[in-house]
């Protein structure tokens, strides 16, 4: 089902020397307390109704999805991910869930200032290759996990990059890294009335950053020294608004 898969040392070093092909910015992912306060979120701050998710037994969690793309982002889109209260406890794997979320210092900040902007997703057409990339500059970017959800259109199919200890890196301005299947979720999406503008990012350690994105092939993107932050600059039907990542977790 959803099983554990690892570089081999000898795809590694091959990969890690190649020309790092293009990455895009995949989603955002926006943590709630429970996926209720999400969608009330979603309603409240973006002017619209978020879509179905799905659930992740793998992590215990699951989600509700918004497309943002526009030709400058395509196939982007939103999640709003919570921990799943009902899971099934024996399909968890081991380690800790995705994206800090179980940091005590950021699931008590989200409790007490709501659903919030924390990390974001890059998208890569061969993810063991970036892994590889990143390591060669120090950055544990995590295992290589397979997994999937069963949806209306079929199963889709995924492969995404997950810590032990579950941290994000770089106060997560670092992406999680995915390579999708045959099928991408946005592709199904309706118009959500939402597009995502930018996506600009700061970090007190911008050099290493910016190695890791030119790594990642992620050139797009501008980093600056200063407070860590992620600043997503969204068009909604309440006008522009711009979404902030606190600064106080690693």
């Amino acid at each position: 089902m959803n099983t554990p898969t690892t570089t081999s040392a000898e795809s590694a070093g091959s990969a890690a020397s190649a020309v790092p092909p293009a990455g895009a910015l995949d989603h955002l992912v926006i943590m709630a307390a429970s996926l209720a306060e999400g969608v009330a979120w979603c309603e409240a701050t973006l002017g619209v109704t978020s879509g179905p998710g799905g659930e992740h037994p793998l992590m215990g969690t699951h989600n509700r999805l918004l497309r943002i793309a526009t030709p400058d982002f395509p196939n982007a889109y939103l999640e709003i991910i919570a921990i799943n209260p009902v899971a099934n406890k024996g399909q968890r794997t081991l380690g800790k869930r995705w994206f800090d979320m179980e940091n005590p210092d950021l699931t008590a900040q989200v409790a007490r200032d709501g659903p919030q902007l924390i990390h974001w997703v890059a998208r890569v057409p061969d993810v063991r290759a970036a892994v590889a990339r990143l390591a060669t500059q120090g950055l544990d970017r995590g295992e290589v996990i397979q997994a999937s959800r069963a949806t209306p259109a079929g199963l889709l199919q995924w492969q995404i990059t997950v810590r032990p200890d579950g941290q994000r890196l770089l106060d997560g301005c670092l992406p999680t890294l995915i390579q999708w299947g045959d099928t991408h979720p946005a592709a199904s999406m309706p118009d959500s009335g939402v597009t995502l503008q930018s996506l600009s990012l700061r970090h007190p350690d911008a050099a290493t950053l910016r190695a890791a994105f030119d790594g990642l092939g992620l050139t797009q993107y501008a980093v600056v020294p200063g407070t860590a932050r992620l600043s997503a600059r969204l068009q909604t039907p309440r006008g522009p608004i711009e979404l902030l990542s606190a600064s106080h977790f690693s």
